[in-house]
């Protein structure tokens, strides 16, 4: 079979499917415990800024340790970096149990109970800032450079997944097994993600040939700004998720606005990446990468559309609609730019690239649940919401008019080159 047409060719190479799986089952863990913090946090305090502080403590560290992370990634062995994150991320869960038991008690107080979670919040970004990149910059390395749009859908379908099940699986067992029960299996899915990753086959890497970390640093910086594609396809994610992002609100929709309670939120927090995998599936047979630019562009303003029409939904299906068609159009995005950055970035450059990119876009979605909180907490919800999906829209419109020249540039050839 030509492997250009084999949906399931990336997964066919044993190291590519054990990363997809342990993506997976990470995904699967963190949204679970985002669902229990945020719920659970905004019942006690009742206050949207919470919320964006929760984004805001976990943005800090991915932020100023992303481009270190980058650099590590390149110079050091990206896999044993990926089983020392992994290894230190099993306690957190436990941590943030112990802080609302003891509240419960009333040994704790709800202010410290709400730094000492941003403060476990804070850890897991400082582990995010040094995983990620290893994470990113080794899936090219599993599979042939011609299967690269493959391994980026698959890489989605894997995170997707676990965005699905995760929520409605956290909001399942909020609601009907408790704090505790659920997370203690947050805790057992990250000890299988560290076993998953010490399955891998050892291998090399190719290193950075400067020992000087800023000048290296330097390297990645420059090669994004003068690779206007990479450039421009970073650049028009970070502002959209900044500002369309509507996922941090979501326990306010649930519990406030929608009154659906915990089970409500994690079908809210599922529905995008519902849109999202049935549109992966589809795009691995249909990938995006002709008129990639043009793809990207429209897709993102559908994703600014429907913010829209979700902040004037009332009903829950109507949401639950708008939710996942947010999730079909981000999908498009994250598939085309995930190629860009596997395509143009040489093999030695990969982990700082992809450490510029985790900085930027990646910390986005955390400074973006920031700024929707903040905005909620003084404009409203349903106004923050607007206000964001609005501004996505503008961001869109103007990337349309200052890049003329991206809508010719083929990735598809480009990746066979």
């Amino acid at each position: 079979m030509n492997i250009q047409n084999d949906a399931f060719a990336a997964l066919r190479y044993r190291d590519f499917s054990i990363v997809t799986i342990n993506q997976f089952c990470l995904t699967l863990a963190i949204l679970i415990q985002e669902i229990i913090v945020a719920y659970s946090l905004y019942q006690i305090t009742k206050d949207p800024l919470t919320l964006g502080l929760i984004g805001l403590a976990e943005a800090i560290p991915f932020i100023a340790l992303s481009l270190w992370g980058g650099y590590f990634a390149d110079r050091f062995n990206k896999q044993i970096i990926m089983k020392i994150c992994l290894f230190f991320s099993v306690p957190l869960p436990l941590v943030l149990w112990l802080l609302f038991h003891l509240h419960g008690l009333g040994h704790i107080s709800v202010s410290f109970l709400s730094w000492g979670i941003y403060a476990v919040i804070f850890g897991l970004g400082t582990i995010r800032g040094f995983y990620n990149p290893s994470a990113t910059s080794l899936k090219p390395f599993l599979i042939p450079r011609e299967l690269y749009a493959n391994g980026a859908t698959w890489t989605t379908i894997g995170w997707q997944s676990g965005v699905i099940i995760g929520p409605m699986l956290g909001g399942f067992m909020l609601a009907y097994l408790g704090r505790e029960t659920s997370l203690f299996s947050v805790a057992a899915l990250l000890a299988i993600c560290f076993i998953l990753i010490n399955l891998l086959h050892k291998r090399s890497f190719p290193k950075i040939e400067t020992d000087n970390i800023l000048e290296s640093l330097g390297e990645g910086f420059r090669f994004i700004w003068k690779t206007k594609i990479v450039l421009w396809a970073i650049s028009l994610d970070l502002a959209s998720v900044l500002f369309g992002g509507v996922i941090a609100l979501l326990p306010i929709f649930a519990e406030d606005i929608l009154k659906v309670g915990p089970e409500g939120l994690g079908y809210l927090r599922a529905a995008p990446s519902i849109g999202a995998l049935i549109t992966m599936i589809a795009l691995t047979r249909f990938p995006p990468t002709q008129h990639a630019w043009r793809n990207m562009l429209l897709a993102v303003a559908g994703f600014g559309i429907f913010t829209i029409l979700f902040a004037f939904s009332n009903n829950m299906w109507l949401s639950l609609f708008a939710l996942a068609m947010t999730g079909a159009c981000d999908s498009i995005s994250v598939v085309v730019r995930q190629t860009i950055l596997q395509i143009f970035p040489p093999e030695n450059m990969r982990g700082r690239v992809a450490a510029v990119n985790g900085m930027f876009v990646s910390s986005s979605n955390e400074l973006g649940a920031f700024e929707s909180g903040l905005a909620a907490k003084y404009l409203g919800t349903i106004t923050a919401t607007i206000f964001g999906g609005c501004m996505t829209l503008v961001v869109v419109t103007f990337c349309w008019l200052k890049t003329n020249d991206l809508f010719k540039v083929d990735i598809t050839k480009s990746s066979e080159d």
